[in-house]
């Protein structure tokens, strides 16, 4: 726990308003995801990570709210402008900023360009200001955030700078991620469209998605041209093949 601070000669440092009972939410919220993760298995039913996400996203809020605001942005000239939809790898995602910068390279022409094709990418996406980790999201991945998320959990205190919320808001951000997409359903199909979808269990092998076996079927019906009967001459009875037998009167 770091030292409180002093501001001036004649004030000591004062908790913000909240701080206590946020952090005691705080670290409860953290001390009920020990036992939710203690019961998931390698391949365990995506229902089973639902609890775990709840709780993960509970305590993620709570950590926000004792971290100062975040920029909406990332930029700390314009932290509520607009976002740029198409923002290049290890660019920021301020519009303004990428939009008068992408000016500034077609002044410079094609040594600009060039220093723009080499520019670094981004290690990490961030959603809203905070960190989006990169697949895959497995059962490790999930309880090695939440480890560091314990390790930082251990040195919170009151008094703690508003960097170490930050971190820790972070830190949960990720860990909610994964396990979010943990919850999803799994994609027994194999369809990458409808990875959720039931099995046909008379599709042929790699084509079990039951939409995309219907929909199939029904484009072979509709190509299929339909029998037209013969054109009956004016004066002509046609003449019907009966099915069944007539009963005898």
């Amino acid at each position: 726990m770091s030292p409180p601070e002093q501001h001036g000669n004649s004030r000591g440092y004062s908790v913000p308003t909240g701080r206590p009972y946020a952090l005691k939410e705080l670290q409860a919220a953290l001390g009920s995801l020990g036992d939710h993760l203690r019961e998931l298995y390698d391949g365990a039913h995506p229902a089973e990570y639902e609890a775990v996400a709840d709780a993960l996203y509970t305590a993620f809020q709570t950590a926000a709210g004792l971290a100062p605001a975040k920029s909406y942005t990332g930029c700390s000239e314009h932290p509520n402008g607009a976002l740029d939809p198409e923002a290049p790898d290890g660019w920021g995602r301020c519009l303004i900023c990428n939009d008068r910068r992408r000016l500034g390279l077609r002044a410079q022409g094609a040594r600009g360009a060039r220093a723009a094709a080499a520019a670094p990418p981004a290690g990490e996406q961030r959603r809203l200001g905070y960190p989006v980790p990169d697949p895959p999201y497995t059962l490790q991945a999930l309880r090695d955030h939440l480890r560091t998320v314990e390790d930082r959990r251990f040195h919170l205190g009151f008094s703690s700078p508003a960097e170490e919320f930050v971190r820790i808001a972070d830190d949960l951000h990720r860990a909610f991620i994964v396990a979010r997409e943990l919850s999803r359903p799994r994609n027994a199909s194999g369809c990458s469209e409808h990875p959720g979808a039931p099995i046909d269990p008379d599709a042929p092998p790699g084509e079990a998605c039951i939409f995309c076996a219907g929909r199939k079927r029904r484009a072979q019906r509709s190509a299929t041209a339909p029998e037209m009967l013969p054109r009956i001459r004016r004066g002509e009875r046609r003449q019907l093949q009966r099915r069944f037998e007539r009963p005898p009167g």
